[in-house]
């Protein structure tokens, strides 16, 4: 059977985190399709490349994030949900508009495209999903006030156990990897194309 292309969904795409992870995924062979909120503004398309602008936690970013992988592409084999805010303040201080943003960029995001996008995988019972969380969900530090973001990234965690089990019999695999600039952009490609499911939570 000949090789078939893979394809990626990569959101956050714009940023320091999202950019490498989309470099490193074409160099891996892989298409890619680039969400973020000015994703245009900062990489340029390709044959291999499509790029996708609008605010993650929308439904429809989502919806165009995954009909332009199956437009160009025709799969989704891999999804990196790399979007995602941080804001540090005593608890105290955060605001209702705080947690409406971290929520509506770390949870919905998530929710919205891995949603979408396992619909597809099911098709094909194979699939794999990666989430960027950070190891203060689970270490605090002491003076790094960040309890409300953690609460988001926490909620990651948790339902990436969850989705492991619930989809291990479908073939759809879940990871987390924690937040280190240099150690994702390695570690997402390497989870992907290794062994496992659950949470891959490698701190260092």
């Amino acid at each position: 059977m000949a090789n078939v292309q893979k394809t990626a969904i990569i959101t956050g795409a714009s940023g320091r985190i999202g950019a490498g992870l989309v470099e490193a995924f074409l160099k891996k062979g892989y298409n890619v399709v680039a969400t973020s909120l000015n994703v245009t503004q900062a990489l340029t398309a390709s044959p291999n490349l499509v790029l996708v602008d609008g605010d993650i936690g929308k439904q429809e970013t989502a919806a165009k994030a995954v009909e332009a992988a199956i437009k160009h592409f025709g799969t989704i084999d891999a999804l990196v949900n790399n979007a995602g805010i941080l804001r540090t303040k005593p608890f105290t201080d955060f605001t209702t508009e705080d947690f409406n943003a971290l929520v509506s960029t770390n949870l919905l995001g998530f929710f919205y495209i891995t949603q979408l996008t396992v619909k597809q995988m099911l098709k094909k019972k194979s699939g794999n999903v990666v989430s960027i969380t950070a190891a203060l969900a689970d270490q605090p530090i002491a003076g790094v006030n960040a309890s409300v973001s953690m609460m988001t990234k926490g909620g990651l965690n948790t339902v990436t156990r969850s989705l492991a089990i619930e989809y291990a019999k479908e073939g759809i695999r879940f990871n987390a990897v924690v937040l280190w600039t240099r150690h994702c952009i390695r570690m997402v490609p390497r989870t992907l194309l290794g062994q496992g499911s659950q949470r891959g939570n490698s701190q260092r």
